[in-house]
């Protein structure tokens, strides 16, 4: 028996290549003999520069300190591939990870994924990949594009703060000093599809999640469609619409902005580990993340797996830490919550190992 396991990251607690093996340690533990092959996945959120290091030979981090999403420095890096291409990741920079279990909804931003975009060019990558999920903040992207050399002025011509409290007292920006793309371009990886503004934007949709009340996503939503009106004055092909313009806070309709390709994430990673290949030869492929709910099934790397899975006639199933009342596991042979198995959020979270293990265990006895 062939068992590809294709899980993302269980956010906040193991990324994806070791919540991969610690499931297979603990379907090994009851089935041996089963070949158990690990395709560690990621849709440009956390988890996707590991997704690339593991993938790429001669791929090569280089260290970057950077400003966090609370002001504060951070230590990450970025990856420069041997072919040229700098691949960069928002989730080690600004993202909500980073936090731990505060929320800044109106401050937080993105200024330390845009330092570490100019580090990557100042290193001379000919092209960039860049993975833009996990966002901490609603930003419209605003910090990235003041680290590449934009400037966001108010009324009287100060420069605005940080966050979604800078961007609502935003009455002109410059883009003329942006820096240029790379030669070969930039490619964005997105997890979603959701436009900028409206009800399926990135404050309706994201925001509560980053710490927004109820009032506090309408304000933004009108802040970042007034972000959006300034931004067409210098790029009139910068669309709000555009599906993942809404992804990282707004990040994805800045990036467009600046000129880059937006892509599903999950769909560009699975070519780089050939996961159809894998996914060819299986009897059972396993997906999965940290919380398997209706957002899954949007540009998340479940819904991918499942549709790449089914499309060859491979049964699927899904692991996750906690399957939400709201999810679709109707099309999964199988659905595991290690929460469940656990007795509870905290304690699955506490020892996501162990849980893992667990699932692996039960996913092997029920295929027996």
């Amino acid at each position: 028996m062939s068992v590809v396991v294709a899980l993302d990251s269980f956010k906040g607690s193991l990324p994806a290549a070791a919540a991969a093996a610690a499931f297979a340690a603990g379907w090994r533990e009851v089935d041996p003999a089963a070949e158990l092959v690990l395709r560690p996945m990621a849709d440009g959120g956390e988890g996707t520069l590991d997704a690339f290091a593991a993938a790429v030979p001669g791929a090569e981090r280089r260290p970057v300190r950077v400003r966090g999403p609370r002001g504060t420095a951070v230590d990450s890096s970025w990856l420069l591939l041997p072919d040229g291409t700098g691949v960069v990741e928002l989730a080690s920079t600004s993202g909500i990870e980073l936090l731990g279990d505060d929320r800044l909804p109106w401050d937080a931003d993105t200024t330390g994924f845009g330092q570490a975009i100019a580090a990557a060019l100042d290193g001379g990558v000919i092209r960039l990949v860049l993975g833009i999920g996990s966002s901490a903040s609603t930003d419209g992207g605003s910090g990235m594009l003041r680290a590449l050399g934009a400037r966001m002025v108010d009324a009287d011509g100060r420069d605005v703060p940080a966050g979604a409290r800078g961007l609502a007292a935003v009455s002109a920006i410059d883009l003329t000093h942006v820096r240029p793309m790379p030669a070969g371009g930039v490619t964005v990886l997105s997890d979603v599809t959701n436009p900028l503004t409206g009800p399926s934007g990135a404050a309706a949709v994201f925001g509560p999640q980053k710490g927004l009340t109820p009032a506090d996503v309408a304000v933004v939503d009108g802040v970042l469609e007034r972000f959006a009106a300034c931004i067409a004055r210098h790029a009139p092909g910068a669309d709000p619409l555009l599906p993942g313009a809404g992804a990282a806070g707004g990040t994805g309709f800045a990036l467009a902005a600046w000129g880059a390709d937006l892509v599903p994430g999950a769909e560009r990673v699975a070519e780089l580990v050939d996961l159809a290949g894998a996914v060819g030869a299986a009897s059972l492929v396993v997906t999965g993340e940290g919380s398997f709910d209706g957002q899954s099934a949007a540009g998340k790397v479940p819904a991918f797996v499942h549709g790449l899975a089914t499309s060859r006639a491979v049964p699927v199933a899904v692991v996750a830490g906690r399957i939400g009342a709201d999810a679709d596991t109707s099309g999964y042979a199988h659905a595991v919550s290690t929460t469940e198995l656990a007795g509870s959020a905290a304690a699955s979270m506490a020892d996501p190992e162990r849980w893992l293990r667990d699932a692996g265990r039960t996913l092997a006895s029920r295929r027996g």
